[in-house]
């Protein structure tokens, strides 16, 4: 069912998490730029940079979720996307976060929803100058230790 995944799940370390079934991003590469994603002040851990993504629905793998959700905040056009690998980069007792390594030919057009202040493709060596939602940001080191043939498409 469509959307039977949002709402608030209360994890072991106390924290709420967004997604009843965990959570998926996508994180898209594009001729050495990764499509980053202001989000709006009214979302979670709003007026941060992170990637395109939310809750899974029941019915859906991380892959499917972290597309969707980049379709609903960033209107791309999945054709052009190339699916590498999903990467469990949170895994507190029953809540996921997978982030979906990805790439495109070349930076695709996007179109920011509601959720986004902007979307921009961002130079890897240059994430470090934003201010990143903090659950992106201590998932980075391991995200881009498992680049390798994604970073290089």
């Amino acid at each position: 069912m469509l959307g039977d995944g949002n709402g608030w799940v209360r994890t072991p370390d106390g924290a709420q998490r967004w997604g009843l079934y965990g959570a998926a991003g996508l994180f898209l590469v594009a001729e050495g730029r990764v499509l980053m994603q202001h989000r709006a002040a009214w979302t979670a851990q709003g007026d941060t940079w992170g990637i395109p993504g939310g809750a899974r629905d029941s019915h859906e793998t991380a892959t499917e979720a972290a597309l969707r959700e980049t379709v609903e905040e960033c209107a791309v056009d999945t054709a052009r996307i190339t699916v590498h690998r999903e990467l469990v980069t949170a895994d507190l007792q029953g809540w996921t976060y997978t982030t979906v390594l990805a790439s495109a030919p070349e930076p695709l057009a996007v179109q920011a929803n509601e959720e986004s202040e902007e979307l921009r493709w961002v130079p890897l060596d240059e994430l470090g100058a934003l201010e990143l939602h903090p659950g992106f940001a201590a998932s980075l080191p391991q995200v881009i230790a498992a680049l390798g043939p994604v970073w290089d498409a």
